[in-house]
């Protein structure tokens, strides 16, 4: 999966740091005590949030343009990056188990070729969902 860029909204603190807003994705706020750990926490706060939904089989909203979002007197908006795929390397846990059928034959020569079929698997549905 190709890597995604959410606006994001960036609103000062008074004690310092951000409250971070991705207004795409309802309910992903997250905060930081200064602009670069505030970045990464967005980045972090809706890649949890889209991994979530694609876990549970759900679709996620894609992108607005920056300049379609409106943003709060004294805040910023900002471009903010989403690598699900890398993500889901850190914190994918969620494993669902499918059954399948193949021939005979390919099976065969999965077993002696100690081919993991998940792996090959999962591998071709990343290249699938990367070309879509």
């Amino acid at each position: 999966m190709k890597r995604l860029v959410y606006p994001a909204v960036f609103t000062p603190d008074e004690e310092g740091g951000y409250t971070v807003e991705v207004p795409d994705l309802p309910g992903c706020v997250t905060e930081g005590d200064d602009l670069e750990e505030s970045i990464s926490m967005a980045e972090d706060a809706a890649s949890g949030w889209i991994l979530g939904e694609l876990e549970e089989g759900n679709q996620f909203p894609s992108p607005s343009t920056l300049i379609a979002i409106e943003v709060p007197e004294g805040s910023f908006k900002s471009l903010i990056t989403v690598d699900i795929e890398s993500y889901a390397d850190r914190y994918g846990s969620k494993a669902v188990r499918k059954s399948l059928t193949i021939p005979a034959w390919l099976n065969t020569y999965g077993e002696k070729n100690n081919i993991n079929f998940s792996q090959v698997l999962t591998e071709a549905l990343i290249k699938k969902a990367e070309e879509s």
